[in-house]
């Protein structure tokens, strides 16, 4: 292996293989990857066989970004015949009552930006969707172009593809020092050292650990979440074609699949697991946010639940809004970072591109302002955080 390169990308999950790809297509062989575990590992955020991908979402700087999503994962399909994106339609719903529900938040961001949407009643809701179970206050918004994205695949095809143009990539591999230099850095790592003009950071839960050697820390709350697929005896009511993706927003958030990947359907509380690290987190399943789903499902959708074929968990690592980190390190330019912040997966390839905006440009043509380093939730001290946690 050569030793300089003109850009390095440390951890290859969800965000790094995207950014992999991307930058292969500006800088070809320049290109090195880095990841400590052996590609498709479990330990991050990334695994698993979907993650959601909607245009509708409750936040405008987010709903900006949701028809880019598309097309970039478009990009990827065309170039590796792979089918990443799944297309279901999407149920966002949650009692109804309050003057400015999420669910109206939704309507309202849709709204904004001329993204099609319907608002159903409950009683709409279950003639289209019999396997709901609503009540007569509920709210729901309905939009067609929700589905899902396979992650194992789209992580493969952006690796795969970045390869082909000659990118590098270094598995099992961990990243001990960055060392600034006037115009690049200089990585210490278990194989060897290795220079880059720039390079971007998409670790994850392992993030503080990277920057620590630039004298940075981020305020991040990592959170061990996990899915559990129930082998429901319902299976053609559950499939892709009958069923949608859908999420709850009441007191606690939930979400949920289709049959796929597995002969089950999936589903998970949001933010339902315990505040850990990567050296403290069980790896095994927690039963509270597990008997707060069942619960929820035995009363919304009854027959989505069936025996739990398996629980799998998965890491959130988040600043204190919940909000992405999109941006260059302060008083390093050639040092790009990028956090998901437990809902990233379906702007995956687009941050890729974002990335390789910010690392071979300084700049990118997304509206990302919102996702700056700079806000107060990374700044200051005493902001107290947007989501509840158990610790």
């Amino acid at each position: 292996m050569k030793n300089s390169y003109d850009a390095i990308v440390i951890g290859l999950g969800g965000l790094g293989s995207a950014a992999l790809y991307w930058l292969s297509r500006r800088a070809g062989k320049s290109v090195l990857g880095i990841e400590q575990f052996r590609l498709g590992h479990d330990y991050g955020g990334s695994q698993d066989h979907s993650r959601i991908i909607r245009l509708s979402y409750d936040d405008p700087a987010y709903a900006a970004l949701t028809p880019h999503t598309y097309i970039a994962w478009r990009d990827v399909e065309d170039e590796s015949g792979v089918k990443l994106v799944y297309q279901t339609g999407g149920i966002i719903f949650g009692p109804g009552g309050a003057q400015h529900s999420q669910v109206q938040q939704y309507a309202a961001a849709m709204q904004r930006l001329g993204i099609p949407y319907e608002i159903w009643s409950p009683a709409e809701t279950m003639h289209r969707f019999p396997q709901f179970h609503l009540k007569s206050t509920d709210e729901v918004v309905y939009q067609a172009y929700s589905g899902f994205v396979d992650p194992r695949k789209a992580n493969a095809a952006h690796t795969t593809l970045a390869r082909a143009r000659g990118a590098e990539v270094l598995q099992e591999t961990t990243v001990h020092q960055i060392e600034p230099l006037n115009d690049g850095a200089r990585l210490h790592t278990s194989a060897g050292v290795f220079e880059a003009r720039r390079v971007v950071i998409t670790s994850g839960a392992w993030t503080n650990k990277i920057l620590s050697s630039v004298g940075q820390r981020l305020p991040l709350i990592v959170t061990e979440e996990q899915v559990t697929y129930f082998a429901t005896p319902h299976l053609r009511q559950f499939s892709p074609e009958r069923f949608p993706i859908w999420i709850w927003h009441g007191e606690s958030g939930f979400y949920g699949f289709p049959v796929y990947g597995e002969v089950a359907t999936k589903a998970g509380q949001d933010i339902g697991g315990d505040v850990v690290t990567v050296d403290t987190r069980a790896m095994k399943p927690n039963p509270r946010p597990l008997g707060k789903l069942q619960d929820f499902l035995a009363e919304r959708i009854p027959g989505f639940l069936g025996p739990v074929l398996y629980t799998k968990p998965c890491l959130y690592t988040m600043p204190l809004d919940r909000g992405f980190v999109l941006d260059t390190v302060p008083g390093f330019p050639q040092i790009s970072v990028a956090i998901g912040a437990g809902h990233a997966f379906k702007f995956a390839s687009l941050i890729g591109r974002i990335l390789s905006d910010l690392a071979m440009d300084g700049a990118t043509p997304f509206p990302i302002e919102a996702f700056s380093l700079e806000r107060p939730a990374i700044t200051d001290p005493n902001f107290k955080p947007l989501f509840t946690t158990t610790r």
